[in-house]
């Protein structure tokens, strides 16, 4: 019997438009209602993720930033927080400069109204601007006292690859790290964080908390940053449009994309709802 279901945002719950369709609303509201502990699980910050499940009603816990901070979305309860260590953090900005790489810095100040440090005199969009949540500063090597949750980086491929590789070989004790490509906004983007910061570490932690099993947990996702989830839950679904690695460690692959509700559709054929 399943209990808890591990829901990603993008590509996933959401369409293209990033609304969550009709019959994926109906559906997470009646998980809910039928007493299933419903995750909303993304590499989005916290603040973007409760902004766009408003419509959602009741409660549903929250883990943004791929599983480093994690709220009550009812109370903005912080349950859950891992942060960078500032040596490690400042060793990936440093790497960064040499390649020209600059960032977007995903911090905890959401009581604060801060989610992002930005660098000054460069162009940003939309997801960096909206709600004014960010402040500036002249060098990312100035940052001190923060509560660093990801760096992430959007670039092409041939850019992010190297250094992709580069920290994967050299410092895969000190960060998680993934690069994703099935995006709408960049070509590529990889997103490094504290080693215990992973979606699927964060959802046991949740889940032991209330006695759920991992073979009691349903996950969903699209990209991969999901592989770790879909693989190791009780039922790991991948969505129709999702990455070619997401797709090969799932036990399911939805019928319908995240346009057409694929979520919907296989929850209420797996759960018989």
């Amino acid at each position: 019997m399943y209990k808890l279901i591990a829901i990603d945002l993008d590509g996933t719950l959401l369409d293209d438009k990033k609304d969550i369709p009709k019959d994926n609303l109906d559906t997470v509201n009646l998980l809910i209602k039928k007493g299933y502990e419903v995750v909303v699980a993304t590499g989005r910050r916290y603040w973007s993720a409760k902004e766009l499940t408003k419509k959602i009603h009741g409660h549903i816990t929250i883990i943004a930033n791929n599983g480093n901070i994690v709220r009550n979305s009812l109370n903005d309860e912080l349950l859950i927080s891992k942060y960078m260590d500032t040596k490690d953090y400042k060793l990936i900005i440093e790497e960064g400069i040499k390649r020209n790489l600059h960032p977007v810095i995903h911090i905890d100040g959401y009581n604060e109204g801060i989610d992002l440090i930005i660098e000054t005199g460069r162009e940003y969009g939309e997801y960096v601007m909206r709600g004014g949540r960010f402040k500036e500063v002249k060098s990312f090597l100035e940052v001190e006292n923060e509560k660093i949750l990801t760096i992430v980086y959007g670039d092409f491929k041939k850019a992010l690859y190297p250094f992709y590789e580069f920290i994967s070989e050299n410092y895969s004790k000190n960060f998680n790290i993934h690069i994703m490509e099935n995006l709408d906004t960049v070509e590529s983007m990889i997103e490094i964080m504290n080693p215990d910061g992973n979606k699927w570490k964060t959802i046991l932690e949740y889940a032991a908390g209330m006695n759920i099993d991992p073979a009691e947990i349903i996950a969903i996702g699209d990209n991969n940053n999901d592989v770790s989830m879909i693989k190791n839950s009780g039922l790991g679904i991948a969505m129709k449009n999702g990455s070619d690695l997401v797709k090969s460690v799932a036990k399911i692959i939805t019928k319908k994309d995240n346009n057409e509700s694929g979520v919907a559709f296989e929850l209420k054929r797996v759960l018989n709802i």
